[in-house]
Order: C-alpha cells, then structure tokens, then sequence
C-alpha cells in the first residue's frame, strides 16, 4: 500500500524549498525590535520585520586559456611598461625571469647583481621589482623578477602562479582568479 503525504505537509516543505531557492544570492534587511536593523542571508523571521532586501553582485571571475604549442609548453603575452612579450608557463620556475633584452626595452634597471642558480647552472642576475606585471584580463603590482643575461625566453613562474587557479586538460591550460 502507497504512503500518500498530508497535504499539510507537502505545502510545508515545498514552502521550505522555495524559501530556501530564492534566498539564494539574497541579503535581507530587518527590523529586528530587540537589537534594530540586522542584515542577514536568511530571510527575516517574521514578514512585518523585513525592511529590503537585495541580490548580492555576483563578481565575474577572470580567466584565460592558452592552447599548449607544438613543443608542448604554454605560452602567453605579457606586458611590463608598455613592452610586450611572450611568456612561457613555467611550473618549474620559482619565480618570473625575463631576459636582459627584454629589460632593456621596458627601461627595467638593474640594482641588486647576484649570482643566479638556474636550471642551465649559475649565471650571473639581478634581481627587479615590476611595477606592473599584465597578461590576458590580469594586472599585478609589485612582482619581484630577476634579469637573466642568458635567458631566451621570459618566464612566468610559480611565484605568479599560484596566485590562481590553475588547471590544465587535454593540451588546454585555464588560469582563472581564486
């Protein structure tokens, strides 16, 4: 034999879910008579108290997707003072490394000379803070970098990188804000 449910009680959780559904993204304003006015996610307890009530902004998160090129690294424009260039995604670099040319064009002087270790041995290095470091729809300040003589290709290490999410399939990479 089939249990049927009280109408009484169907009518109860179904006003349970839509409550629930359309308090989804919702900030309330009541008029709470013990404490004033309470902001709150739920809706207020009582129908008189609620003042207002609005949607939250919903915040776009930025993301980018680069293709994986023929040598199978992942490349992607950037820019630092006006200069552009092409970086390589680089999970196994500690930090972004640019090449002297690079920091020649972008007018980036050099202060602090080290030696650098790198996977192609010790060489000599600066180490510069970018003002502005851009790449797809991100814009950081004040990254640390180091010039490299040597380097071919700038790099964007994981001192960048794991600022953001980061995931990678099927010869895609998306990068996209935390």
């Amino acid at each position: 034999m089939e249990k049927i449910m009280p109408p009484w009680l169907l009518v109860a959780v179904l006003s349970s879910i839509s409550l629930r559904v359309q308090s989804e993204g919702m900030i309330y304003k009541c008029n709470n008579p013990q404490v004033g006015t309470v902001y709150k996610k739920s809706p207020c307890i009582e129908e008189g108290q609620t003042v207002s009530k609005w949607e939250e902004p919903v915040r776009e998160q930025k993301t980018i997707s680069i293709r994986q090129g023929n040598s199978g690294h992942y490349f992607l424009e950037g820019e630092v003072n006006s200069t552009t260039f092409t970086f390589v995604v680089d999970t196994g670099a500690s930090g972004v490394a640019l090449p002297s040319s690079i920091a020649v064009a972008a007018k980036i002087d050099c202060k602090v000379h080290v030696a650098a270790n790198t996977a192609n041995g010790i060489t000599d290095g600066c180490y510069v803070t970018l003002p502005v470091l851009r790449f797809g729809p991100f814009q950081l300040e004040n990254i640390k970098a180091m010039i490299l003589p040597n380097l071919e290709q700038p790099l964007l290490g994981m001192d960048v990188l794991e600022r953001f999410n980061i995931e990678q399939d099927h010869g895609e990479m998306r990068i996209s804000e935390r």
